[in-house]
């Protein structure tokens, strides 16, 4: 019977919905979080009665034929760009992105990575770092008689020092976008690297070619919708419990056949 199978396939679907939605809700407090959202697509159909069979002598046609789907597949997983709202966190090294972009840092492998989280630290070395070490690009090292940092909004670093009035330049932050944001392959750690689908990343300052422009001492907060993830977890869990009634029917309609005497 079909239907054993049809129906597995929808609670396998449903579970990795509500596997989706509960990362996002973990997420609520993850800085710069995008939420997810699980697609599905219907499986291949077994065509029991192809659509145009002629059915007579005379030319006659099937107009719509008989075909049966077989259940359902997972297609993507796809993320939902969109900004968070900037909240004020006082941090000199925090910055948030306002508008599109994303902070280059060099991962241990040596690979480019790409985040929207801006909290930024300061390494033993005074390199400008995320938390958990990785140094953004371009490096920028902080000297250690600095009294304090200013980040304008187009990622220039200054540096101000107590036996001087004018600051220090000490570079400038660049932000990187990508032709297809959605492409991009997330790592953890709020990290994200390039793929074939995301294209190649366009370098520029903060202000330039469409990107966001920075703001120092703020952070962007996840982006998840608390109200409109627990009602897409109702929804999967009705979804769940009518694909296991399916099972239940079938199963009771294989018992009956097995049980004719």
């Amino acid at each position: 019977m079909r239907a054993l199978q049809i129906a597995a396939s929808g609670m396998s679907a449903q579970q990795m919905r509500v596997e989706v939605i509960s990362n996002n809700l973990a997420n609520m407090s993850t800085t710069g979080y995008n939420s997810r959202r699980a697609e599905f697509a219907d499986l291949h159909y077994q065509q029991l009665t192809r659509a145009g069979t002629v059915t007579a002598a005379d030319g006659t046609v099937v107009p719509t034929g008989v075909q049966l789907g077989l259940g359902v597949r997972p297609s993507s997983v796809t993320v939902n760009v969109a900004q968070g709202s900037l909240s004020q966190s006082g941090g000199d090294l925090d910055v948030a992105i306002d508008g599109l972009g994303y902070l280059e840092v060099t991962m241990p492998s040596g690979v480019s990575g790409y985040t929207r989280d801006g909290s930024l630290k300061r390494s033993p070395d005074g390199q400008i770092v995320t938390s958990d070490g990785y140094p953004v690009v371009p490096g920028i090292t902080i000297p250690t008689d600095a009294a304090s940092v200013a980040i304008n909004a187009t990622g220039e670093v200054y540096a101000y020092f107590n036996n001087q009035v004018n600051p220090t330049l000490l570079g400038q932050f660049t932000l990187a976008n990508f032709t297809n944001e959605k492409g991009l392959e997330a790592t953890g750690s709020n990290l994200f690297t390039e793929t074939t689908a995301s294209g190649p990343a366009l370098i520029s300052a903060p202000g330039e070619n469409g990107l966001g422009t920075l703001r120092q001492g703020y952070l962007e907060e996840s982006s998840v919708d608390s109200v409109r993830e627990i009602t897409e977890l109702i929804k999967a869990q009705r979804g769940y419990e009518l694909n296991a009634k399916v099972i239940t029917a079938a199963d009771q309609m294989l018992g009956a056949t097995t049980q004719v005497r």
